[in-house]
């Protein structure tokens, strides 16, 4: 039984790879439609155009569970679908705020970024993305930034949107297996959004990989206070493409569970 249909057309701002959406935002913009506070699992099984229209549909299991699926206006494929899920993501250790800004400065991406006008950790001027680029902490795997977030992209109130809280749990567990090169798309955000993100305020993002297995990229991120204390935390599935292959065409297919 379908409870709720809209329509939704994601603006070209919002791009990621190969100037489709970026998966982080496009991940939190489907979870925002489950229960506040609640771990949402969302599977990306193809990349979500820009400017077209789109349409959010929100529908009851037989068991009373909900779930979310995006698809293209008129119906096709499954684009993405969210989930509520009992799995509660384990964040990586926090990093003092110092180190942490120490390791942005390290961020792989200023000499050549695959994707230099991603909304999330692309070279976008102040203001016009969130601008999260965290670098290697010197600990194995870990990657860190100081995150001063834009009061520009508070859009409506003193506080992020969800849609932008996901990018931000998004971008850097790719960052953190990516760093040295190489290409993946995100298959699978699992997140739990604990306290709201206030524009103007800075944040550490800590990215550590977790392992690598038949061309999926396993990572875990975390967004903290700078006083240490837990803002939300994520799980990623990415899956490893050629260059050639890296411009947002096809299927990503559904990464395998752990």
């Amino acid at each position: 039984m379908t409870t709720m249909s809209r329509a939704l057309t994601v603006p070209a701002h919002y791009s990621g790879p190969g100037g489709t959406a970026d998966g982080g935002w496009v991940a939190g913009t489907v979870a925002c439609h489950l229960p506040m506070g609640a771990t949402v699992e969302v599977t990306l099984s193809a990349p979500v155009p820009v400017g077209r229209a789109l349409r959010v549909e929100r529908a009851a299991g037989d068991d009373g569970s909900q779930h979310v699926r995006l698809y293209a206006e008129g119906g096709g494929d499954v684009l993405a679908e969210a989930r509520e899920v009992d799995e509660r993501p384990l964040p990586p250790p926090f990093v003092p705020p110092e180190e942490a800004e120490q390791a942005g400065r390290a961020f792989p991406g200023r000499g050549g970024h695959p994707t230099p006008g991603c909304f999330v950790c692309g070279h976008r001027p102040p203001g016009e993305g969130l601008r999260v680029r965290p670098g290697p902490t010197g600990w194995p795997d870990e990657y860190a930034a100081l995150w001063r977030v834009p009061p520009e992209l508070a859009e409506w109130s003193a506080t992020l949107p969800l849609s932008h809280v996901w990018g931000a749990l998004g971008c850097p567990t790719g960052c953190a297996h990516l760093g040295a090169g190489g290409y993946a798309v995100l298959g699978r955000l699992t997140a739990r959004v604990r306290g709201s993100v206030f524009t103007g305020a800075p944040y550490v993002v800590v990215a550590r990989q977790e392992a690598r297995r038949g061309g999926r990229l396993y990572a875990g991120a975390a967004l903290y206070e700078t006083g240490g204390a837990l803002v939300a935390a994520s799980r990623a599935v990415w899956v490893e493409e050629t260059p050639s292959s890296w411009t947002g065409a096809g299927s990503r297919g559904t990464p395998p569970s752990r």
